[in-house]
């Protein structure tokens, strides 16, 4: 080259060296782009108003698969190439063939459809101070003060002894009342502000008003008081008027109360918030956003390369235990029959090391307010894309799966080339605090695993908030890795 070309010749760009972390808003600015995350969000918002519950997710999930042209097997006989099987109305196992064989491996996105909420005990209902209330005792990880005084909705199933399971659903429908945990006044709240904060909030003040009108007594025939209260129930004739109330609904009595699951739940509809409407407010988020997003992820996903397995369980709130939950062996079991019915040669070892999956959970997003219990340089920032955690536990990554740098790198290759923007971070500061997935129930199959999904700010709280990009990412960069 001369001297007059080289000067001539244009500069070459030069790669950048260092971490250029990309606004999902920016990634998909075009008009068709933000027509799709906004249909996506609508859609999530209609998810979210209707299932708050496992139960009802996993309802969800069965008519959305049925309608989709999967089987539901319920003997684990996989004879389709596109079929799921339910445990007990809680656990979903779903899984499509994929172009090769179940011995080359799959790919597993895991996520979990329980949520912290207020469990009614088994003998919730008694009467006192002119109201009648439900005991309770809570489920996962609540901050209770957030419970109380605000609107609360009943749901659940109610087991009869015929063997007949009713459905329970009180305070969602406009015309429903409501139900509520009441709070200390602050003219007589001196002693509770001084408390330290789990003091102040009693596991077993948490319950919930459900009455306050007594039963209307009938005349007696022989013309006595008409005021005598219910021979049957002594003098706890509110407590009757709900038990009346809720058998003359539902056909139960107290004694099926015992047979319950009944679930208080935060009352209406999820909302789109700020003047933008950029952001999801609902309960459930964690981990319903991944569910939602990794079942839209599969429908979009309809000829892979490898076999996809996606499941939802339920109790990763409470330690993933029960039938139902990841420590469970049901994963395995359904394994075994699919292996039986797609790759019979195949050894389930050799599938299970060479499969590559995700814990399909979300990430507690840096508070603006409390940046101070955050790393900065390791937080997820809203908007910024689904977010990579190598590794959760606590303090010194006790009960964590820590994943493998080359797994790291292969999914940021995949989702680089997809164009799908990511973040990497960490759950708030060293000792500060710390969570655990279902990653390292899988990871003791030997397969590759990662946590992987949406950052949500106010996590576990009544009213959670979720990016509409982020929840548009999410789903792209799953649909990406099951298409891998």
């Amino acid at each position: 080259m001369t001297e007059s070309q080289e000067k001539n010749t244009p500069p070459q760009a030069v790669p950048s060296l260092t971490i250029e972390a990309k606004c999902c808003f920016e990634a998909y600015a075009s008009a068709e782009e933000r027509q799709a995350m906004r249909d996506l969000a609508d859609r999530y918002l209609k998810f979210l108003s209707a299932c708050k519950t496992e139960r009802e997710t996993v309802a969800y999930v069965r008519e959305v698969l049925s309608k989709a042209g999967f089987t539901e097997c319920p003997d684990g006989d996989f004879t389709a190439d596109a079929v799921f099987r339910v445990l007990k109305d809680k656990t979903v196992f779903v899984a499509r063939k994929g172009k090769r064989p179940l011995s080359d491996g799959f790919r597993l996105l895991g996520a979990h459809c329980d949520t912290p909420r207020i469990d009614l005990k088994q003998h919730p209902l008694y009467q006192t101070c002119g109201v009648a209330q439900f005991k309770t005792h809570y489920y996962g990880g609540i901050r209770k003060h957030q419970w109380l005084a605000r609107p609360l909705a009943l749901h659940g199933v109610v087991a009869k002894k015929d063997g007949s399971v009713v459905t329970v659903t009180i305070g969602e429908d406009p015309a429903d009342p409501v139900f509520t945990i009441p709070d200390l006044l602050p003219h007589l709240a001196y002693k509770q502000v001084e408390q330290k904060l789990s003091d102040a909030f009693e596991a077993e003040k948490l319950n919930i008003i459900v009455g306050h009108c007594p039963v209307e007594t009938v005349p007696p025939a022989d013309g006595g008081s008409q005021n005598a209260a219910p021979k049957d129930n002594g003098n706890d004739t509110i407590k009757a008027k709900v038990l009346a109330l809720l058998n003359e609904r539902y056909g139960i009595d107290e004694m099926d109360l015992y047979s319950a699951e009944l679930q208080a739940v935060p009352a209406g509809a999820a909302r789109l918030v700020g003047l933008d409407g950029s952001l999801v407010g609902g309960y459930g988020q964690d981990d319903r956003v991944c569910v939602f997003t990794g079942l839209e992820a599969l429908l979009n996903a309809p000829e892979p390369e490898h076999a996809q397995i996606v499941l939802f369980w339920d109790k990763e709130e409470i330690g993933s235990e029960g039938s139902t939950g990841a420590k469970s062996r049901f994963f395995e079991y359904s394994l075994e029959d699919l292996i039986e019915a797609w790759d019979p040669k195949a050894r389930k070892s050799r599938v299970l090391a060479a499969a590559k999956a995700v814990s399909a959970d979300v990430h507690g997003a840096m508070d603006p307010d409390y940046q101070d219990l955050h790393e900065k340089l390791n937080a997820a920032i809203l908007g910024f894309g689904p977010c990579f955690c190598k590794f959760t536990g606590h303090r010194g990554k006790v009960g964590a799966n820590d994943a493998h740098p080359e797994y790291v790198a292969w999914l940021r290759n995949l989702l680089d080339t997809a164009g799908v923007p990511w973040q990497m971070a960490e759950l708030g500061r060293v000792d500060l605090g710390g969570g655990g997935t279902v990653a390292k129930f899988l990871a003791v199959y030997g397969m590759d695993i990662i946590d992987f999904g949406p950052a949500v700010l106010s996590m576990h709280s009544p009213f959670e908030l979720t990016s509409v990009a982020d929840v548009y990412a999410t789903m792209l960069a799953y649909k990406a890795f099951l298409s891998s």
